[in-house]
């Protein structure tokens, strides 16, 4: 009855575990940053996070993206940390439950002289045996919140993987847009050869014919030598972005896809809600995967704290033995079983857990300046992305008015240097800036798309992701 006791006894200790947190009890932060974005937006409308699929609207971009996510080695990279994080998560659950284990035996003796003295010592035995090893109850909450923290670092490791997920479609919107607007400058460029290599001609035959000078001749030639060598570093930057778009998708893409690529009609969709509301930035994945981190940072400091009492383990075991193997086989041997817990009490470690305390309350405080600043970043990187947006309009109507008037002065100017009214530095005073403007056009609209991608990067999220904690 004494044994039946004790076993009911130490068995009861197992509903007890965790049965005290001494982790600090956490409470979100309030955002460091003003409840409303910048003016931008329909304030009536509910602040939501993009979504890639809805953002772009190329098939060939579109097809890109998804051969980068399956193939971008980075982001392999990163998967495979999200996997070992996860593994360590499994390893550090497993402390909360006891490890069950079974060994067994047959040794088979005799002597080599019957009358030996100690032949007892050479004899048959067989054993098997299943029990707990040391499992450490769970009082006050260490191996929980180890695991809690285990949780959060993978879950932060998760967000991380999304992030990363998004900056790569970022990029390779950015540099497919960058591909685009090189070609167009590329073909403005040598368009402004072939024009200004016309006027070069014409130049040439009235100062053959004495109409005109020798600096006439020089200034248009100059103006061709330039749009070239203008032409020549557009196309070097245009084989840099499809050099770049190979790293980013991972593989070689076909020449004929590079082609596609244009501003318009644009790749991006034009219109993008946007709702008012700052608190939309906390559900980004770069500031969840700060909060988790945080947390994690919390849930140290309770198994910080736990050390300090003291920690109960639990040992058990069951098992059938027999001094003879005929006995063993035939189940005439001996069952039995043992259970009992065991105690160890910290009493003088020399500052060692005060400075393990010590330590994760200052990790939780870096944490927390760390998500804050997350959370201002995220704030300023929006805010300085919706500056743009909101002047953008204005800029490309500015500057398609502009190209269209230098359109028209280019070519009066050219009608009255052919008449003899006007000399050929009017002529290319007007090709000049009529040829800037149209660059100044390009990039400009190469802004505005940069622009929608730019939004997608500080407000995008990726479908299926966790809740903010």
């Amino acid at each position: 009855m004494t044994r039946v006791k004790t076993l009911l006894s130490v068995a009861g200790i197992a509903p007890l575990a965790a049965c005290v947190n001494l982790a600090p009890s956490y409470t979100p932060v309030d955002p460091p940053i003003p409840a409303e974005l910048p003016a931008y937006g329909d304030p009536a409308s509910e602040a939501v996070l993009l979504d890639w699929q809805t953002l772009i609207t190329s098939p060939e971009l579109a097809g890109l993206i998804r051969q980068a996510l399956e193939q971008n080695r980075n982001l392999e990279a990163t998967a495979a940390n999200v996997r070992a994080a996860r593994a360590s998560l499994m390893v550090s659950r497993s402390a909360l439950f006891p490890t069950i284990g079974a060994s067994g035996s047959l040794t088979e003796a005799d002597t080599f002289d019957n009358d030996a003295a100690g032949a007892m010592l050479f004899s048959e035995a067989g054993r098997v045996q299943a029990g707990v090893t040391a499992w450490e109850i769970d009082f006050f909450g260490k191996t929980q919140n180890q695991s809690e923290a285990a949780l959060q670092t993978y879950l932060s490791t998760q967000d991380g993987l999304h992030a990363a997920q998004i900056a790569l479609i970022a990029t390779i919107g950015e540099t497919w847009l960058r591909l685009a607007a090189d070609q167009e400058l590329i073909a403005l460029a040598n368009e402004t050869v072939d024009s200004q290599g016309e006027s070069l001609s014409l130049t040439r035959e009235l100062f053959d014919a004495g109409a005109a000078n020798e600096l006439d001749v020089r200034r248009a030639s100059a103006s061709v030598a330039q749009a070239r060598a203008q032409a020549a570093q557009f196309e070097a930057a245009l084989l840099q972005d499809r050099n770049l778009l190979r790293l980013l998708v991972g593989s070689d893409i076909p020449e004929e896809m590079l082609a596609k690529a244009e501003l318009s009609p644009s790749p991006v969709a034009a219109n993008i809600p946007l709702g008012r509301s700052s608190q939309i930035l906390l559900s980004r994945p770069d500031v969840m995967a700060a909060e988790r981190q945080l947390l994690a940072a919390n849930a140290n400091i309770g198994a910080a704290r736990a050390a300090f009492y003291p920690s109960i383990t639990l040992t058990g075991s069951a098992g059938y033995a027999s001094a003879d193997l005929t006995d063993f086989v035939s189940g005439d041997g001996t069952a039995g079983w043992s259970a009992g817990p065991s105690i160890s009490v910290p009493i003088f470690d020399f500052g060692r857990r005060q400075g393990n305390l010590d330590a994760a309350r200052a990790q939780a405080d870096a944490a927390l300046a760390q998500y804050e600043y997350a959370i201002q970043s995220a704030f300023r990187e929006t805010a300085d992305v919706l500056a743009v947006a909101e002047t953008i309009d204005d800029r490309l109507d500015a500057l398609d008015q502009l190209a269209q008037d230098t359109d028209v002065t280019l070519n009066l100017s050219t009608e009255r240097f052919r008449s003899g009214l006007d000399g050929y530095l009017t002529v290319l005073d007007a090709q000049r800036e009529n040829y800037s403007a149209r660059q100044q056009l390009i990039n400009a609209r190469l802004d505005q798309a940069l622009n929608r991608v730019a939004l997608y990067r500080v407000l995008g999220t990726w479908p299926g992701a966790a809740p903010a904690p």
